[in-house]
């Protein structure tokens, strides 16, 4: 004599699965691609009070995207900055020669 298979209880979860979702990235690459791509941005402040003084006023904001998206902003910030530019390093470099040079004249003429 055979016993009657009894097949065992299934959840809500099991009789209705969930909708699945948007496709979900398959790694680290994926995410960050997405992330450069769109953009994302942080922002917050940190403020020290005390007695209704502020002392100290901190303010964060960190904006995480590729090259390409922030030059679509209109953020370019870092083609004007002297420490990214070969040529405005050798201006700067120029720059602390003629001081030394002026502060030698000036300070040999006392």
């Amino acid at each position: 004599m055979t016993e009657p298979m009894i097949s065992p209880r299934r959840s809500a979860a099991d009789r209705y699965p969930m909708p699945s979702a948007a496709p979900r990235p398959e790694g680290l690459a994926d995410i960050l691609e997405r992330v450069l791509d769109k953009g994302i941005i942080i922002a917050g402040d940190i403020r020290v009070n005390l007695l209704d003084i502020e002392l100290l006023t901190i303010k964060i904001r960190l904006l995480v995207v590729s090259v390409d998206k922030a030059m679509e902003m209109g953020i370019d910030w870092w083609t004007r900055d002297p420490m990214l530019s070969p040529a405005e390093q050798d201006l700067a470099e120029e720059n602390r020669q003629l001081r030394r040079r002026l502060e030698e004249v000036e300070g040999g003429g006392d």
